[in-house]
């Protein structure tokens, strides 16, 4: 394995891009595998083809939708067995909605399955988005594509820049949905938190950023891979069951020094501190009464932008939000390192 040590976080000796060997088992349950696999295959497609060819474009109600994805879910045995959220006691949660995300949101999650979108879509029913760590817009996809996208091979550049908008731009548009965000840009097996798109860094400062951490157990139904569709579907329908982990942690905002809705009201306005101890050349550039920092131009041409330091502390904070709540660590492999590690992978597999 000395061929893909370059693939190991050199801090923590972590490797997010392999995949996560299935859990050894007796041949005497081969036949019961088997038979789950051909039980459970029709119902899941027949569902499937219901569900994205005919019900994700009529208008029949976010019902009658959830209900379909959780029959697609609940046939594979796939079981949400553990929520936890921060800051709510133990069977005080619907006394604290707002630590759960609404509509005018956005949601920040982990990226390690096809099954985290589908998840999403039958508990929120959001809007999805994929990020690029090149550029701080967002391309606005489907449930389907976003299923698609954690197989796909990761990629650094849009295929279509025109495409793409800002996070805030979205909102306004939609300003009854839930918007998800996946920050890392391409899946994981699980075991790190990979470097964050800018991509947050678009949206409302006054909207609520909740980050969302999917664990699976066991966790071989995770993509790290691209590709492998068929062996995929096979740990799904074959295994009997599979166990969900969802942490939400509370939320943030596009802001470094706002932490409540409290909190903003008492933000100094512009003019603030502005007296003879105050160098002007320390304060920020404004235009029209609104604050203009180093990325900001770089925004308007879809550009990622050096991230100012506050930028900065408020993706570090989802981050290790993200980290927290699924119990591992921030890596510094990112994108492009997937990217080569898919070319030495696929040398290996030919």
């Amino acid at each position: 394995m000395e061929r893909y040590s370059q693939f190991r976080d050199k801090g923590t000796a972590i490797a997010p891009f392999f995949p996560v060997p299935t859990p050894p088992s007796s041949t005497l349950w081969t036949p019961v595998h088997l038979l789950l696999f051909l039980v459970r295959i029709p119902p899941v497609l027949c569902l499937s083809i219901l569900y994205f060819l005919i019900l994700e474009w009529l208008p029949v109600g976010s019902f009658v939708k959830k209900c379909v994805i959780w029959f697609i879910l609940g046939i594979p045995g796939v079981w949400w067995i553990d929520l936890q959220v921060d800051g709510v006691r133990r069977g005080k949660l619907a006394e604290s909605q707002n630590h759960l995300p609404y509509p005018g949101t956005i949601i920040a999650s982990s990226f390690t399955s096809p099954l985290d979108p589908l998840y999403l879509a039958g508990i929120f029913c959001p809007i999805f988005t994929r990020s690029y760590p090149s550029t701080r817009k967002v391309e606005r996809i489907s449930l389907f594509r976003a299923i698609l996208l954690a197989f796909s091979p990761p990629s650094v550049f849009p295929t279509n820049p025109d495409n793409l908008t800002t996070l805030k731009e979205l909102q306004e548009k939609n300003p009854k949905s839930i918007i998800v965000v996946f920050p890392e840009c391409t899946t994981t097996n699980g075991r790190g938190i990979l470097p964050f798109s800018p991509s947050l860094l678009t949206a409302n400062p006054k909207t609520r950023i909740y980050p969302i951490n999917l664990r699976y157990t066991p966790g071989d139904i995770t993509t790290p891979v691209p590709g492998n569709y068929g062996s995929w579907l096979w740990r799904l329908l074959s295994e009997p069951t599979h166990c969900m982990h969802v942490r939400i942690a509370e939320s943030v905002y596009n802001n470094a020094s706002i932490t409540t809705p409290e909190a903003e009201k008492e933000r100094p306005t512009v003019g603030d501190g502005m007296g003879f101890d105050t160098n002007i050349f320390d304060s920020p550039r404004m235009r029209n009464g609104t604050r203009i920092d180093s990325g900001d131009e770089d925004d308007r041409e879809g550009k990622s932008g050096k991230l100012t330091r506050d930028e900065q502390k408020v993706l570090d904070r989802v981050g290790e939000d993200l980290a927290r709540l699924g119990r591992v660590k921030r890596v510094g492999l990112g994108v492009q390192e997937k990217i080569e590690f898919v070319k030495v992978w696929g040398k290996r597999r030919r």
